[in-house]
């Protein structure tokens, strides 16, 4: 941080320590809150999705050479192939906008170029295969539909315009990369795929939400999803027992460690100032009351579909959160149009997770693509406004 930025910082938390009366009944609810948020955050999602996804991130590093990456995410990879991968990736991963992050980081600096990088990091939380279902069921079929569809093509278009605004060219020798040697050519590529399939089934069945609604499949895997896990820790046990060297399980701790030091505190920053300006989903104790939110995104003005897709990149949503907290929305009077803008931004954006794709890949970069995700989200859920 340099030295004026320090200052201004230093500036802005003395004015506000001087002139905030922490006495006010509001004031204390929100900052109680913004403590409240973090605590739900760290017993809900920590232990069982955003460790599984730093280990994961981990072992990108670790273990998949940055030739592989730059071949199949790269400046000169196949495009179909890369947007095609990473367009889906969150119809297997099912991760919020805070998980999908340390695994971004891992592909990203690997040489991921930033088109494919950008469509993965808004697809993994965006594509949610069992919060689209819950949609259509609860929110109504069309709502359904037009979110996977607009999610789907929400992240080629936004990777592909990311590509273009930053030029996602090759860079100067990539042509002279060659495959790292790292340990883990003592492995076959079989048995890679198999230890990467683990520990995304890990991440998978740890995470595993009960749905609000009984949606068949999904409450059945949710009733053993603990024994699922604990399968999979077993199976990754032997893999590391007969598989690895010391020295490579080693390796990947320190690059799990890495990830986890650059991204946790920006992210439990981000979450604390999260709760305290708005509150944790259903709990009208933030600084900004939620009925000013409910008024703002009545019927289908493009200032409504703009504020719902403004209030929905900076809300935080846990996987699945987002429809019941619509479905309360909706019945308050909010519009079709605003509920489909906040359904495109809101799970794929989010106040912590643009404090960390900042450090990842730059202000200029993250600033384009929160807005991006901002101006898309509000076209699309305008002109759904005028269909239903």
């Amino acid at each position: 941080m340099k030295d004026r930025t320090r200052l201004l910082v230093f500036i802005a938390v003395f004015v506000i320590l001087y002139f905030v009366p922490l006495d006010g009944v509001r004031i204390r609810g929100a900052i109680l809150e913004g403590f409240l948020m973090l605590q739900d955050y760290a017993r809900e999602h920590v232990l069982f999705c955003l460790i599984p996804a730093l280990f994961i991130a981990g072992a990108i590093s670790s273990f998949i050479s940055k030739e592989a990456v730059v071949k199949y995410f790269g400046a000169k990879a196949n495009k179909v192939l890369a947007y095609g991968v990473a367009s889906v990736s969150g119809s297997i991963l099912a991760v919020c906008s805070c998980t999908v992050l340390p695994m971004f980081a891992g592909i990203y600096t690997r040489g991921a170029g930033i088109g494919p990088a950008a469509a993965f990091l808004y697809a993994g939380p965006a594509i949610n295969i069992l919060a689209i279902i819950l949609t259509a069921r609860v929110l109504g079929p069309e709502l359904g539909l037009a979110r996977a569809i607009g999610a789907i093509a929400f992240s080629v278009i936004i990777g592909l315009l990311m590509s273009i605004f930053f030029k996602d060219k090759k860079k100067e020798g990539e042509d002279l990369i060659t495959a790292e040697p790292t340990a883990g050519k003592s492995r076959s590529l079989g048995q890679n795929a198999l230890y990467f399939l683990v520990l995304i089934l890990v991440l998978i069945f740890a995470a595993w939400a009960k749905p609000k609604e009984a949606v068949g499949l999904w409450n059945a895997v949710y009733s053993v999803h603990w024994y699922l896990t604990g399968a999979m820790l077993i199976i990754l046990f032997v893999m590391l027992s007969s598989w690895f060297r010391k020295n490579e399980i080693n390796d990947w701790m320190f690059s799990t460690w890495t990830f986890a030091r650059q991204i946790l505190p920006l992210l439990f920053a981000g979450v604390l100032i999260a709760g305290f300006l708005l509150g944790r989903p259903n709990n009208d104790a933030g600084i900004i009351p939620s009925r000013f939110v409910a008024m703002s995104v009545g019927g289908n003005s493009l200032f409504a579909n703009l504020f719902a897709s403004i209030a929905g990149a900076f809300m935080y949503f846990a996987t699945l959160t987002e429809v019941p907290i619509l479905q309360g929305l909706l019945g308050s009077g909010m519009g079709g149009g605003p509920a489909l803008a906040l359904l495109l931004a809101g799970p794929a954006l989010s106040l912590p997770n643009m404090l960390v794709i900042r450090g990842i890949m730059g202000t200029e970069r993250t600033v384009v693509f929160v807005i991006l995700v901002i101006v898309l989200s509000t076209l699309i859920g305008w002109f759904y406004g005028f269909l239903f």
